[in-house]
């Protein structure tokens, strides 16, 4: 039996979202922290909570293409 040394649900994948006291159903508005990289990005809807996670996960996979380089 081989175990996997990559995690199902990797740190560098933890977020906190913080929303803010005027936040409503409908009317998401907060701040997206990474746990890892403490980059925050502030958010005015669902749909901008999501981009800012998509944004976070392509510059990660970026990140890691440049540290490998080329094979």
């Amino acid at each position: 039996m081989s175990l996997n040394p990559e995690s199902k649900y990797p740190s560098r994948r933890s977020y906190v979202v913080k929303l803010r006291s005027d936040a409503a159903p409908g009317a998401l508005l907060g701040r997206l922290e990474n746990l890892v990289t403490g980059r925050q990005r502030e958010f005015s809807s669902a749909e901008e909570l999501l981009e800012s996670i998509d944004s976070d996960l392509a510059s990660a996979v970026s990140e890691q293409a440049v540290d490998t380089g080329p094979e």
